[in-house]
């Protein structure tokens, strides 16, 4: 692979960034004596310091502070709902004891950090001119926020019924704000401010999120039958502890965006079916160009990839999609002769809005994406801003051998469902790509992360090399092209999957959001590093936020599921697997993860269904070691040792360690059946295979985990608890909570074959207690049902402590 190129002297720009802005303002300052002007800012100055908020941003070095004569602005810039909180601790701490007299605008927006004449830092720009509009609307105790806000908080169900839609209204210099009202538990001010009264009240957008407060919807328990709530009382209790509908089943009907489109998936019409990867790669870059519109709602690809090219209820898509129109077209390709028929259809009326056919050589296909997208975004009035324009008319690489091979990468990377092998092939083409061309920055993008998520993944063996690979692809893409979103996306993949350093990932995350404003993968990463800090309600918060423009994207779906099932709420897992098997019947990870489930619940006969329908190849080891678990489970695994002697005689070395983890589970299946001389050949077989790769990924609990297990198995106990303490040190709960209790998993399994009971029970004890990724068993975390029927605790079954955990409820309290 090339080193990264030299890197070209930058260009002298205006360094903007998004600030979520609070300013405050102290009302009727101007009548107030001199020294009580003094009196009134010291104390605001001390109010506003001893909030949360403002020191947690302050020691992370993440926020500005500058006086605006009768108050002050402050600049977050991780969350916005930082301003949000830090306004309600303002507002409480006035409440408890003080006179002064404020109101708060909230806005985010883009700012620009300048000196002023005394050389200390200020700021400007339209973000910090949109807040001051919006706080100049409210009356004493108002907190004010504009649409922008408004609409990121109500992705948090906890927001949603404090807020209040007041409309859309012109100020100053003829500017129209959309201002939304922010009410909670006796915080801010209910009333309609007395500007907005006398102002004209221009028509509500249609698209607007926001509910009244008054008027809130509801969700329907999930622990219970439903009740009919008709008392107001009733009303608000539900509203405080149930919050509004946010189900499908529930929820109310929202306006459809006008300037919502999908993009489907493009029809190959090329002679050669091997061009099928061309015209993936054509829909999803005129896909990628279009979601770069922040005034455009366009849904993921992930969620259009289930449909036909040319499907025939054009009205039902778009309303599982929930968007306005749709864009059709075929690709045919002859050599280096390319024609891409395109056309935008509104949905409602099936009529046809704009078409057009390009021809065009394989040497200038970037301009066929860069007109359609302008074509479409002007038939729907969206608006571009010069950054937006420049990036649908980039040309990411003069080399058009380059961009083919990036594009045959990218068909792997938009396939449903990813393997090892179509991660490997991806990792191949993106490779390629950047030797023909070192300055391809969005191919070094893509690269680093197909490399980061399989580094987190095990999709590839987790090596250092791996790790320093996906490092500097990101920092090479970046380098190149400093406001690539992709780039950013990639560097903040780096710190999250290859360093688990999660707040420096949610950084770049943020960054990446203001250049790709419809890309739910970065609500999905969010939700991906809130759950590895053990915030599991923010975490849901998120993935809700990642589905709403990417409802049909069975991996985020499934992930969700995930994160239902390391917390053992196995029914609502179940809902979200459904779901995905609406988009894709009968798909086979689906199907296996709910054949976990129904073993984590007891359920043998219900998982042996799912699992008869399932042939799966050694690659697919999730789903080969649940159906070597099941027939453990039922203490008749003559078929499966078959089926894993088969494989293991020609094992693929694309699986690394994995070869390793199943000649263990064969050994445990040999045992389980009575044959404890082959049982041992196979541990030992298998001790060899996952030693040879202990040196190239020092750091792979999973990996130390197999191992330590394996000498277990083979009565050297001292070798499996050293193992274990090495898997304690490379992971650890505070560091990562869906995988930092897995060590501890492996230690309760080694301690149970060592008849080391009391240590087994105090690490049950405790994982009983958690949520947590599977740790030898694929997927799902250990439950009572499992330690009832999981042959390896056999040797604990006569202590009543162990007995207790058996017939516990989830989840377990220890203490009880």
């Amino acid at each position: 692979m090339p080193g990264p190129p030299t890197p070209e002297e930058p260009q002298s720009d205006l360094q903007l960034e998004i600030a979520h802005l609070l300013l405050i303002d102290i009302v009727g300052y101007s009548k107030l004596l001199v020294n009580e002007q003094i009196e009134s800012l010291q104390e605001l100055g001390r109010i506003v310091r001893s909030t949360d908020c403002f020191r947690s941003a302050e020691e992370q070095g993440k926020l500005i502070r500058v006086p605006t004569g009768d108050g002050m602005a402050l600049l977050f810039f991780r969350s916005p709902e930082e301003p949000v909180r830090c306004a309600l601790e303002i507002s409480q701490k006035l409440r408890e004891n003080s006179t002064v007299r404020l109101r708060m605008g909230i806005h985010s927006g883009a700012v620009n950090q300048v000196r002023d004449v005394n050389d200390t830092i200020n700021v400007a720009g339209t973000g910090i001119n949109v807040a001051q509009r919006v706080m100049d609307c409210g009356d004493a105790g108002h907190i004010l926020l504009s649409k922008r806000v408004a609409d990121d908080l109500m992705q948090y169900r906890h927001w949603q019924p404090y807020l209040r839609d007041l409309g859309e209204y012109e100020v100053k210099h003829g500017l129209r704000i959309n201002i939304v009202n922010l009410c909670k538990d006796g915080l801010g001010n209910q009333d309609i401010p007395e500007k907005l009264q006398r102002r004209r009240k221009w028509k509500r957008s249609p698209a607007l999120s926001v509910k009244p407060i008054a008027r809130p919807s509801w969700r329907k328990p999930v622990f219970g039958a439903a009740v009919l709530l008709s008392a107001a009382a009733l009303v608000v209790t539900a509203l405080i502890y149930l919050g509004p509908i946010n189900s499908r089943s529930g929820k109310t009907a929202m306006a459809v965006p006008e300037k919502s489109i999908a993009v489907l998936p493009f029809e190959n019409l090329s002679e050669e079916k091997a061009n099928a990867y061309f015209a993936d790669g054509i829909q999803d870059e005129i896909l990628t160009r279009l979601s770069k519109i922040a005034d455009l709602k366009v849904i993921s690809r992930t969620s259009t990839q289930h449909y036909k090219s040319t499907p025939g209820n054009l009205r039902e898509i778009a309303k599982q999609l929930g968007v306005a129109h749709i864009v059709e077209g075929s690709v045919q390709r002859s050599g280096d002769a390319v024609r891409i028929n395109v056309q935008l259809i509104k949905a409602s009326n099936d009529s046809h809005l704009w078409a057009d056919t390009f021809d065009r050589k394989l040497t200038d296909i970037f301009s066929v994406e860069s007109e359609v997208a302008k074509a479409i975004a002007d038939q729907l009035r969206a608006k571009l801003t010069g950054q937006e324009e420049q990036v649908i008319a980039a040309r990411p690489t003069e080399n058009a051998e380059a961009y083919d091979s990036y594009l045959r990468g990218l068909a792997f990377v938009v396939k449903a469902a990813t393997t090892p092998a179509s991660t490997l092939a991806a990792q191949k083409c993106f490779r390629e790509a950047v030797r023909l061309d070192p300055k391809f920055a969005l191919s070094w993008a893509l690269l680093s992360q197909i490399d980061a998520l399989s580094y987190l993944s095990f999709n590839f063996q987790p090596s250092d090399d791996l790790r320093e690979e996906t490092r500097r692809a990101a920092e090479t893409a970046i380098m190149l092209q400093p406001n690539l979103g992709e780039a950013i996306l990639a560097k903040g993949f780096y710190h999250y999957a290859c360093l688990k350093d999660y707040d420096t990932a949610v950084d770049y995350f943020n960054r990446a959001r203001q250049f790709l404003p419809n890309n739910s993968r970065i609500s999905e990463s969010l939700a991906y590093v809130a759950r590895r800090k053990g915030e599991w309600d923010r975490s849901d918060s998120f993935f809700n936020e990642a589905e709403r423009p990417d409802p049909r994207n069975v991996h985020l779906l499934t992930q969700h599921a995930l994160s239902y099932i390391e917390r053992r709420r196995f029914p609502d897992a179940l809902r979200k697997l459904d779901q995905v098997l609406e988009i894709v019947p009968a798909d086979s990870d689906t199907l296996t993860t709910k054949a976990a489930i129904a073993q984590a619940e007891g359920d043998l006969p219900t998982a042996a269904a799912i699992l008869t329908s399932l042939s799966p190849a050694a690659d697919d080891f999730n789903a080969l070691e649940t159906a070597v678990y099941q027939q453990i489970l039922e203490h008749r695994p003559g078929q499966i040792i078959a089926r894993l002697k088969a494989i293991l005689e020609k094992p693929d070395p694309a699986l690394g360690y994995i070869n390793g983890e199943l000649c263990l589970w064969l050994g445990w299946a040999q045992e389980v059946a009575g044959d404890e001389v082959a049982a041992q050949a196979s541990w030992r077989r298998a001790r060899g295979e996952l030693e040879s790769f202990i040196n190239e990924q020092p750091q792979n609990y999973s990996l130390l985990g197999d191992l330590a297990l394996t000498n277990a198995f083979l009565g050297n106990q001292s070798a499996a608890l050293a193992l274990v303490e090495r898997a304690e040190r490379a992971i650890t709960i505070e560091k990562d909570a869906i995988d930092g209790p897995i060590p501890i998993d492996f230690l309760a399994r080694v301690a149970a074959r060592n008849r080391d009971t009391d240590r087994a029970i105090v690490a049950l004890e405790k994982l009983l207690s958690i949520p947590y990724n599977g740790a030898l068993v694929p997927v799902v975390p250990l439950t009572p049902a499992l330690l009832r029927m999981d042959p390896m605790f056999d040797l604990l079954r006569k202590d009543p402590r162990f007995e207790k955990l058996a017939s516990a409820q989830i989840p377990f309290d220890p203490k009880r």
